[in-house]
C-alpha cells in the first residue's frame, strides 16, 4: 500500500482548492495592495496611436520651431568663432546647447503633456482612481532568488513571452508591407530635392506608426481580456479562507456563542430576582411558566416579569412558592405568553381580557378585591 498526502495535489492557499468567488473584502484589500486588472498595453498602445496622429496633423507645427532653432543654432556658431578668435569658446558653446535643449523641451511640453494624461485616462478608465503606496514598500519576495525563479517560469512569463514576439512579428509585417507598398517611393528618394525627401520619408515613417499603433491595439485588447481573467482567478478564494475572513469581520461564532450564552446567564439571574416581586405565576403546568407583575401606578397594563421552559419553568414555580406567589394553571395562556411576549414587555391588548381574569382571581384568593 502506498501512503502519501493528498495536500501535495492541492493549489497553493490555506485550505485547498481555490473554488470560491472572492468577496467584496479580498477585491478591496487586494485593490488597498496596488494589485488591479489592469493591461499596460493599453496605455502604451493609445500612447502611440496619440502621438503618431499629433505628428501626422502638427508635423508643420513642430518642423517650423525646429528649423528656426536650427537656423538660430547654426547662426551663432560662427558669430562666437569670430568674436572669440577661431575657436568656438566652452562657456558660450554650453550656454547655447542648454538654450536650445529649454527651446526643444518648450517645443514638446505639448506633446508630453498629451502623452501624459492619455496614460492617465487608460489607466483611470481601467481601474478608477485610487492612490495607494504599497507597491512601493519593499518586500523580501521581490528579491528572493526561489520567487524569482518561479516568476521566470510561470504561466504569467509565457504570456508575456508571446506578447513579445508578437509585438515584433508585428511590427516586422507591418514594417515589410510598408516598405513593398512605397517601394517606387523609396527608390526615388535619392534623386528628390532635400525638403521634399524629409516630407515623402516622415510619411512613410508616421503612417507605419499609425498602422503598427492600431493593430497593436488589438494585442492590447487581448491582454486586458487576459488580465482581468488572471486577476479573477488569483482572487479566488478557498473556502477556508472564507471562513477564516467571516471570522474577522464578523467575529469567531463560537466566541460568539459564548457571549450570548453569558448575556443570557446575566439575564436569567436578574429575571430571577424580579420574580419575588410578581403578582401571579401562570403555568402549562409542567412546560412553561411565566410570571406576571401589574402595577397600577407604573404602567398601563400587565408585564412579564420572567418566563420559561421545562427546567427553568420549574425553577420560576420554586421561587414562586417559596415567595408565596400565587401560581395559576392555563394551559393556552401561559403558551400564548411565552411564545408572544418577551421579558420586561407589556401583555398585548388581545390577552388582555384572559390576564385580567387571572388576576381578578388571584386579588380575590389574596383579599385584595
Amino acid at each position: 500500500m502506498i501512503v502519501y498526502n493528498l495536500q501535495f495535489f492541492a493549489k497553493e492557499g490555506p485550505g485547498g482548492e481555490k473554488t470560491e468567488e472572492p468577496t467584496g473584502k479580498k477585491l478591496s484589500d487586494a485593490r488597498n495592495e496596488g494589485q488591479v486588472a489592469k493591461s499596460k498595453e493599453i496605455a502604451n498602445a493609445t500612447g502611440l496611436i496619440a502621438m503618431f496622429l499629433i505628428l501626422k496633423f502638427g508635423i508643420g507645427y513642430f518642423g517650423n520651431y525646429f528649423l528656426q532653432i536650427f537656423s538660430l543654432v547654426y547662426g551663432k556658431i560662427p558669430e562666437m568663432i569670430k568674436l572669440s578668435g577661431g575657436y568656438v569658446p566652452v562657456k558660450e558653446f554650453y550656454t547655447l546647447i542648454g538654450q536650445t535643449m529649454l527651446r526643444i523641451l518648450l517645443i514638446l511640453l505639448p506633446l508630453l503633456l498629451i502623452g501624459f494624461l492619455i496614460a492617465f485616462l487608460s489607466d483611470y478608465v481601467q481601474v478608477k482612481w485610487k492612490i495607494t503606496t504599497k507597491p512601493l514598500q519593499p518586500k523580501f519576495s521581490k528579491i528572493s532568488p526561489v520567487s524569482g525563479f518561479k516568476r521566470i517560469f510561470s504561466a504569467h512569463s509565457l504570456v508575456e513571452l508571446v506578447k513579445s514576439i508578437a509585438k515584433v512579428a508585428l511590427i516586422a509585417w507591418v514594417a515589410y508591407g510598408t516598405i513593398k507598398d512605397n517601394f517606387d517611393v523609396i527608390y526615388l528618394l535619392f534623386n528628390m530635392p532635400l525638403w521634399q525627401g524629409i516630407e515623402t520619408s516622415g510619411t512613410i515613417a508616421i503612417n507605419f506608426g499609425l498602422k503598427c499603433s492600431f493593430i497593436y491595439i488589438i494585442i492590447a485588447i487581448l491582454d486586458f481580456i487576459y488580465q482581468k481573467r488572471k486577476f479573477h482567478k488569483d482572487q479566488m478564494m478557498t473556502k477556508q479562507e472564507v471562513k477564516d475572513e467571516y471570522k474577522q469581520s464578523e467575529g469567531d461564532p463560537q466566541i460568539k456563542g459564548r457571549i450570548r450564552q453569558k448575556m443570557q446567564e446575566a439575564s436569567r439571574r436578574r429575571m430571577m430576582q424580579q420574580l419575588p416581586e410578581a403578582d401571579v405565576v401562570i403555568t402549562n403546568p409542567t412546560h412553561f411558566a411565566v410570571a406576571i407583575k401589574y402595577d397600577t401606578l407604573v404602567v398601563a397594563a400587565p408585564i412579564v416579569l420572567a418566563k420559561g421552559e421545562d427546567y427553568l419553568a420549574r425553577k420560576i414555580k420554586e421561587i414562586a412558592k417559596e415567595n408565596h406567589i400565587e401560581i395559576v394553571e392555563d394551559k393556552p395562556l401561559a403558551r400564548m405568553l411565552y411564545y408572544n411576549v418577551e421579558i420586561g414587555e407589556q401583555v398585548p391588548p388581545e390577552l388582555y381580557q384572559a390576564v385580567a381574569e387571572v388576576l381578578a382571581m388571584v386579588y380575590h384568593m389574596q383579599g385584595k378585591i
